[in-house]
């Protein structure tokens, strides 16, 4: 989270995963049309990291279905039990359900109600 909304969050969030991650070139990044994810500077940050690029249709949430549903989630099992007055205490709260809760804790049906990080080690 950020108090901005431009691509210097989103391309950090993303050198973030692939030092972590290590993908393989050709590996797929898909996202909605929003002006962080279309602009000059992130469409060379994925170009230079060997990464694909998928876009969904203009005004089509379908395209993008589990994202969706995962900000569903979020927003139904975290953001809306509380008021937050800062954003920092959003932003901590958030980072803690997803990293603690979420990955690591929360079986997820798609995943034979495994969670990621579950679902990962049995897999990798």
């Amino acid at each position: 989270m950020a108090a901005t909304f431009d691509e210097t969050l989103i391309e950090q969030a993303l050198a973030m995963a692939l030092t972590g991650r290590k993908p393989e070139a050709g590996v797929l990044h898909h996202s909605d049309r929003g002006c962080q994810y279309t602009s000059e500077a992130y469409q060379r940050f994925l170009k230079d990291h060997g990464i694909q690029v998928s876009m969904s249709r203009k005004g089509n949430c379908w395209d993008n279905a589990s994202v969706e549903r995962f900000f569903g989630t979020l927003k139904r099992e975290c953001a809306s039990r509380e008021h937050f007055a800062t954003h920092e205490q959003a932003r901590s709260a958030i980072f803690e359900y997803i990293e603690c809760f979420y990955n690591r804790v929360r079986k997820h049906s798609t995943l034979g109600y495994l969670s990621p990080v579950q679902f990962e080690i049995v897999h990798s």
